[in-house]
């Protein structure tokens, strides 16, 4: 029974563009499940997969993958999602754009190179999963305003809507998340947004 990366090794000898096909329906949906590991809405998960398939065809990445097809992806779809982030981190500081929609130029900042080595990578999953946690220790109500207006990036006018509070509740709220987040990650964070001035 033949296995999946040499029937698309297959399909690319014969017909790239069935092979990105091939490709597309296999594992979009694992993909985007894996950038929303780090990006927190589907929408900006979507359009990371979308870029990477994207510039795999276009680039013809596939001629030039020496390790299986699936590991590429993968790998692609995480550097875009780091460099998400710190593009998120670096254009927002200690501010939260109430913009409502995926940002403009965020493309841009999206790369196929990988923006870390071992050392660096792993800094960065571990900075993550300390951001992950204290979001995730923050009261219930903090904790959904938050991640709506900082990974949904909803003006604080639609959450105050959809959740029955006032604006100024919304800014509270936010507010009180971001303090608990510098205190928490104090001079890690310091030295994230150091480490992601340097790319």
């Amino acid at each position: 029974m033949i296995d999946d990366e040499a029937l698309v090794r297959q399909l690319f000898q014969t017909n790239p563009e069935q092979g990105c096909s091939w490709l597309f329906r296999r594992y979009h949906a694992p993909l985007c499940n894996h950038a929303l590991r780090f990006v927190y809405t589907r929408e900006v998960a979507e359009d990371i997969v979308g870029e990477v398939f994207c510039n795999f065809w276009t680039e013809r990445a596939f001629e030039r993958i020496t390790t299986s097809y699936r590991a590429y992806l993968f790998k692609a779809v995480r550097n875009r999602a780091y460099n998400y982030l710190r593009w998120e981190f670096a254009r927002r500081g200690d501010e939260l754009d109430t913009a409502g929609s995926f940002p403009d130029g965020a493309s841009a900042a999206l790369k196929d190179t990988d923006p870390t080595s071992p050392a660096d990578a792993l800094q960065f999953d571990e900075l993550y999963a300390t951001i992950n946690q204290t979001i995730a220790d923050l009261p219930p109500q903090c904790r959904r305003v938050f991640l709506m207006s900082r990974f949904e990036q909803k003006p604080y006018r639609d959450i105050a809507d959809e959740l029955g509070i006032s604006v100024k509740a919304v800014e509270a709220n936010v507010s009180r998340a971001l303090t608990t987040l510098r205190r928490v990650l104090k001079n890690g964070f310091l030295a994230f947004l150091f480490f992601l001035s340097m790319y």
